[in-house]
């Protein structure tokens, strides 16, 4: 009997100890990876990864403020854009649980000085999904420019917006609103008259520990806030301000990995809501990208050897910012990478953690053609920056990225250098013939050079790879009238 007891005693001691093992070794193959995108520019910030449910790596990588050389560690607070959405989306089935809220009726039921035009047509669920039709706010032309800067109280910004025609029938399609979002946290304040942040505060915060995450403001002194930053090329400059009034319910949040752990450890719970209202918020409600959209979380499956796995994720941008949270509710599987030099491939690294996570090949960091590019397009003209592509893209240690390249044509253009962004956004059609984005960002600098008919091919083209693009459908209505 005793040595039963004993033999299985080892046995759990050696099941336990090849668990740590395999988690060390994961862990090791993740920093080795997460180092070498540090190395070529492409990380700046913090990450955390969590295997069932466990953290088996967590660590910051560079500087939360390069003028003080202070570095990143997981106690750094990172303003996080879009993932704010999915805790105003929990906020907001929290109300319809609590019998405050109808998901499936008009927004004008509880915002009275919505026009009825449009808001007798719009519900909360399609808020929710990105279904309204309700132009975008952040892409309004001179948006950063114009609105960016200034402080708004939510109603005076709901007025920027709530008299626009709306882009489609509502519950016709998806296109990504902040607009939308925003509304939800209007919403909120008018039911419960509290403001969005201490609902926020209240009903997750607070419950939930979460005491380094929160609403951000500007002026507030906040203990471990990174600094936001740009890249422009290979050079990083400060971010531009955003006034926090802005992003709102859509984006205005701040947290640490260490927080959203602790966040996704929740969702597997009732804490915060019945198990019916969590699902909610995770089904697949409308198509969209390569999957589907709930309330405030975009889902979609990926091969797993002979399986798949449904993931669970949603990204963040915000001026100096950019974010992702990733789950793999089978596995209780997290990945939480929070950067601040502005736009970087955090997809590219999210799936190759993923990979590691489940044994399977992944792909090794690569440079980004475009950091190179950008200086020499910008120091020495279109044909001198089109020779260096040609030498380096047979270069096996660099690698053409899709949002890098077009962050860099959008700088050409941005000084003025119309015929070196044509050439950057050429490139990347070339390098991406299959995505609507390049071909929009192509024909935008046709337009910006004075070439009407190069513009209108590529919007066609651009809209034809992708129908969601109202922003190209409406550009193409304006130069066929001219």
């Amino acid at each position: 009997m005793k040595k039963s007891i004993k033999l299985i005693a080892l046995f759990v001691a050696f099941q336990f100890s090849s668990f740590s093992t395999f988690a060390q070794d994961k862990a090791q193959q993740i920093e080795q990876l997460l180092n070498k995108y540090k190395e070529y520019g492409q990380f700046n910030g913090s990450a955390l990864v969590a295997e069932n449910g466990k953290v088996i790596f967590k660590k910051g990588f560079g500087s939360a403020n390069m003028e003080w050389n202070i570095p990143n560690q997981t106690d750094t607070k990172f303003r996080l854009g879009s993932i704010s959405k999915q805790f105003t989306a929990l906020l907001i089935v929290k109300l319809a649980e609590e019998g405050k809220i109808k998901l499936d009726v008009p927004i004008t039921t509880y915002l009275s000085d919505y026009p009825k035009e449009n808001g007798d047509k719009i519900t909360i669920h399609h808020l929710l999904t990105h279904t309204s039709g309700i132009p975008n706010y952040t892409n309004a032309p001179n948006f950063l420019r114009d609105k960016a800067k200034n402080p708004y109280t939510p109603e005076a910004f709901v007025k920027t917006f709530s008299s626009l025609p709306l882009e489609f029938a509502p519950g016709e399609k998806f296109n990504y609103s902040n607009s939308g979002y925003f509304l939800l946290g209007y919403i909120i304040e008018k039911i419960t008259g509290k403001t969005y942040e201490q609902n926020l505060q209240e009903t997750i915060f607070t419950p939930l520990k979460m005491v380094n995450t929160g609403y951000d403001h500007s002026e507030v002194i906040l203990k471990n806030r990174a600094a936001g930053y740009e890249k422009e090329g290979k050079k990083i400059v400060n971010a531009s301000y955003i006034d926090m009034s802005i992003p709102y319910a859509a984006g205005s949040l701040y947290s640490t990995v260490e927080d959203l752990y602790l966040w996704d450890q929740a969702l597997y719970t009732n804490k915060l809501l019945s198990e019916k209202s969590m699902e909610s918020l995770f089904k697949p409600y409308i198509k969209t990208w390569n999957g589907f959209y709930g309330y405030g979380w975009s889902t979609y499956e990926v091969p797993n050897g002979n399986d798949k796995l449904t993931v669970v994720e949603h990204g963040g941008g915000i001026n100096g910012f950019n974010t992702i949270i990733s789950r793999i509710p089978k596995d209780k599987n997290l990945v939480v990478l929070l950067n601040n030099t502005g736009g970087t491939v955090l997809g590219e690294m999210n799936t190759a953690i993923r990979n590691i996570l489940y044994n399977q090949p992944f792909n090794q960091p690569k440079k980004s053609l475009a950091l190179d590019l950008l200086d020499v397009y910008n120091e020495k003209g279109a044909t001198a920056g089109t020779e260096a592509y040609k030498k380096l893209k047979t270069d096996p240690t660099y690698a053409i990225k899709e949002g890098d390249m077009n962050r860099v044509g959008y700088q050409l253009l941005q000084t003025g250098k119309k015929k070196e962004a044509i050439e950057v956004f050429k490139i990347n059609v070339d390098a991406f013939p299959k995505s609507g984005n390049v071909y929009d960002s192509l024909g935008e600098a046709y337009l910006a050079d004075g070439d009407k008919k190069l513009a209108m091919v590529n919007y066609k083209k651009s809209v034809e790879l992708d129908p969601t693009n109202e922003g190209g459908k409406k550009v193409l209505e304006e130069l066929s009238k001219k």
